[in-house]
């Protein structure tokens, strides 16, 4: 039970708030994709087109967040950009032909871009401020959001199909959640303040690399760092893993591994809980042996358990590869997110933009590898994908470990 006079978890439950209201928020519209095809008489490739328009905008936000970061600061940046993304649900309920439609979903885009970044720094300076992690059990609370809009949908859907009445109802809830606790979000980005954590491993060898990143930029334009570059890396392999499984792994287990009907929406069930579930206790294991052992561990064993499945064949072998890449992977995004805001927000904004671009491009080219050669050849690659992030992970400077310092559940 969260103690409100304990500023961490008023400051825990605050930043919790708006991990849930972006996985509410986008899961609300998506969840209502069909009413909207319908009421606008879009096509299918229309369809598609208006979710590349989301992640287009997510894109078009890399530039705009830093400097918007830096002025205003994570607290302000997360309740303008929810406050945005609920008056657009308001918006998408009225939209009256296609070409606008795109255009409020390209904005919706834009503001995703820029809460993903401040409550993911929001997030991060919680845990440099009380030596605590918690960031894995944050992006459970993004799935948990999902699930919740998934269940509102249904249940508004028993009385009524009215996109006004269901998106209403949600924009009201979700700024309801976030009024009442954005006093706790914390009022400056402590990790933003400070030179990055670092091993005294990592700290040999390092002492330019950390000049540069301590002088006041003087230029208009900030080149990324060699330890950014493989952050990003890391960050596009993993999403690319994710994204890809979700949308693959039910087809793998129809088309290859030959499953009945009933049992094929169980990739993407194996693949979501595994992910949910290691969430809730990665926060425990990256205290126990830190972030960078994590990461490189867990997608070791996402890349490997899948590619024995693949070659094993048959359900139950792709079920349990499909357990091992979301329990590998589930950590990836928490632990890179919390070492790029620590370089900043000119290095968190890039991780942000390159994990969307994997989001985005991931599913595509395991399809375009799939209709070259056979979709086993394309769960290859997204084994290959996993195994590179690991690759990364081992360039990355990672947050001292301390172990004496846990998150309590």
């Amino acid at each position: 039970m969260f103690r409100m006079h304990d500023p961490f978890r008023r400051a825990q439950l605050a930043i919790a708030a708006l991990f849930l209201f972006l996985g509410f928020q986008y899961a609300t519209w998506v969840s209502r994709l069909p009413t909207l095809k319908t009421h606008l008489d879009l096509s299918a490739a229309q369809v598609g087109l208006l979710l590349m328009a989301g992640g287009a905008g997510a894109v078009i936000s890399f530039p705009l967040v830093p400097p918007a970061m830096k002025r205003l600061g994570s607290r302000l940046v997360s309740l303008l950009s929810a406050l945005v993304l609920g008056l657009i649900l308001l918006v998408l309920a009225v939209l009256p032909n296609y070409p606008v439609t795109l255009l409020v979903i390209c904005l919706d885009g834009v503001a995703v871009g820029f809460l993903n970044v401040a409550m993911n720094a929001q997030g991060a300076a919680l845990e440099v401020e009380y030596g605590r992690t918690v960031m894995a059990r944050f992006h459970a609370t993004f799935s948990a959001g999902s699930l919740s809009a998934a269940l509102l949908a249904v249940g508004v859907n028993l009385f009524t199909s009215s996109l006004a009445v269901h998106f209403t109802a949600a924009a009201l809830l979700l700024l309801l959640a976030v009024g009442l606790t954005q006093s706790g979000l914390l009022p400056r980005d402590q990790q933003m303040d400070s030179a990055p954590d670092t091993t005294p491993e990592q700290t040999a060898g390092s002492t330019s690399e950390q000049t540069e990143q301590a002088e006041p930029p003087k230029r208009r334009l900030v080149l990324p760092t060699r330890v950014t570059i493989w952050m990003g890396l890391a960050m596009v392999f993993g999403t690319v893993t994710e994204g890809a499984m979700n949308d693959w792994s039910s087809l793998y287990l129809k088309d290859i591994a030959e499953a009945g009907p009933k049992v094929t929406p169980l990739g993407i069930a194996v693949v979501s809980g595994m992910m949910v579930l290691a969430r809730i206790f990665a926060d425990g294991w990256r205290a126990r042996w830190g972030d960078g052992r994590i990461v490189v561990a867990g997608s070791a064993l996402a890349g490997a358990g899948l590619a024995v499945a693949l070659v094993a064949g048959g359900v139950l072998p792709a079920l349990l590869g499909f357990a091992c890449v979301g329990l590998g992977v589930a950590a990836v995004t928490p632990c890179v997110y919390v070492a790029a805001a620590r370089q900043g927000p000119d290095a968190l904004a890039l991780v942000a933009a390159m994990g969307t671009i994997g989001l985005l491009a991931g599913p595509p080219v395991i399809g375009f590898i799939a209709s070259g050669s056979s979709l086993t050849w394309g769960m290859g690659a997204i084994a290959v994908s996993a195994a590179l992030v690991s690759l990364c992970a081992t360039r990355i400077r990672w947050p001292a470990l301390v172990p004496a310092l846990t998150a309590d559940a």
